[in-house]
């Protein structure tokens, strides 16, 4: 069997973190996303895209992928040239999987909105017994490169490539962060 896998071009920037599976973690996956995009210089437009996009997944994460006493992760990819995010969302329920039904079932309207924000979306299951929910959102303006506290520079020539820290990049504003 053949399987098909999209890959983005070689990656810019990658952002991950783990967050409770509560109300309170998903909101803080909103908030904290849409501070590292601003950081990373990614266009207003995508920046909200992205965080309705980080809201409606997260919020699933909570609400359909909890177990007691495990967290979800959020996953920022941004690739370099063509301005592609691609966010992701794992849980612990790997046997549910997200439909975009339709606006007359129980749920799936909120999948509705991400199926219409991002360019693409699906589910691959991640192991042991976990899933990820993932998007991805493209944007016409490529983002400025940063310098190692984070803030933006004049992009580089075609061809230079920036490589992400092991251990992401500053938030300016997060408490905890070292950044004011």
């Amino acid at each position: 069997m053949t399987s098909t896998h999209h890959q983005l071009p070689a990656l810019v920037r990658l952002f991950g973190k783990r967050f409770t599976a509560t109300g309170r973690g998903a909101r803080l996956a909103r908030q904290l996303a849409v501070v590292r995009l601003t950081a990373w210089a990614v266009s207003p437009e995508l920046v909200e895209r992205a965080e309705h996009v980080v809201a409606e997944l997260a919020s699933n994460a909570v609400r359909h992928g909890r177990v007691p006493g495990r967290d979800f992760r959020l996953t920022l990819a941004l690739s370099d040239g063509d301005a592609r995010l691609r966010v992701e969302v794992t849980d612990a329920r790997g046997e549910r999987w997200p439909r975009a039904d339709g606006a007359s079932d129980e749920g799936g309207r909120g999948l509705m909105l991400v199926e219409h924000l991002a360019d693409r979306w699906g589910c691959t299951p991640f192991p042991p017994g976990c899933k990820t929910v993932w998007a991805e959102l493209g944007d016409c303006t490529p983002p400025c490169p940063l310098t190692a506290s984070g803030t933006a520079v004049p992009v580089f020539p075609p061809g230079r490539t920036v490589v992400p820290s092991p251990h992401g990049l500053p938030s300016p504003g997060v408490p905890g962060s070292g950044v004011p």
